[in-house]
């Protein structure tokens, strides 16, 4: 994933180490199944509210931003590497990425 984001800051230590194990699975070409709740990635964020998040519906319009534009559903299952692809295709290269999540406390670590 040449565009990764994540630069090992965080809430915690627990959830950047735990950020970085997550990245290096994806990075080996793990398949993944797109969700609109938490999931494997959200385990250790202290903000994980269950299967949801404290700043849900900010959540939620990322993540349907992002499938929309890829032109994914919730539940695909693909390969990390075609989504990472695909994500880089339709936003990152047209300069989407803010329009999306522009409003993301990290937002200034991705510009």
């Amino acid at each position: 994933m040449s565009q990764a984001y994540f630069q090992g800051k965080g809430y915690s230590g627990e959830f950047s180490r735990h950020m970085g194990r997550v990245k290096t699975l994806l990075e080996a070409g793990r398949e993944v199944r797109l969700r609109l709740q938490a999931d494997a990635v959200c385990a250790a964020c202290p903000n994980r509210r269950g299967t949801g998040c404290a700043a849900q519906e900010k959540v939620l319009a990322y993540d349907r931003a992002v499938l929309a534009r890829c032109a994914l559903t919730e539940g695909d299952v693909l390969p990390f590497p075609v989504f990472s692809a695909l994500v880089r295709q339709r936003i990152l290269t047209p300069g989407l990425r803010g329009q999306i999540c522009g409003g993301c406390q990290w937002e200034p670590l991705c510009r």
